[in-house]
């Protein structure tokens, strides 16, 4: 058994910053469709709709990926921060682990033949 003592806090907040720059790419660009289907309905509600929209969208899937990728490098900080102070309590998170290199097979005494 191997154990997880303590988080590096850097390594950690990159790594909540890239999933959430994703995580936050997506969502900006589902919150943007949406925004879309509602300038598409424009005709036939009385709204008003500028000529921007399409530039306010690429800005907000811009501004929000960011923002998430913000948001995440800072909890990522914040959850291997909380969770070196756990570890040093508690002790740490205990996993289990291989090699990924299988070892060699060994010759099965019944079937291996090859000294007749």
């Amino acid at each position: 058994m191997a154990e997880i003592r303590s988080i590096n806090i850097f390594s950690c907040a990159k790594i909540f910053a890239a999933v959430s720059l994703v995580l936050g790419f997506i969502a900006a660009v589902l919150a943007v469709l949406v925004a879309l289907f509602g300038v598409a309905a424009a005709p036939f509600f009385p709204l008003p709709v500028g000529e921007m929209t399409l530039v306010w969208a690429i800005v907000a899937i811009l501004v929000l990926t960011v923002i998430y990728a913000i948001i995440g490098f800072i909890a990522g900080a914040i959850i291997s921060v909380i969770y070196n102070l756990a570890a040093g309590i508690f002790g740490g998170l205990e996993i289990d682990l291989t090699d990924s290199v299988a070892p060699p097979e060994m010759p099965d005494s019944d079937h291996d033949r090859s000294y007749e």
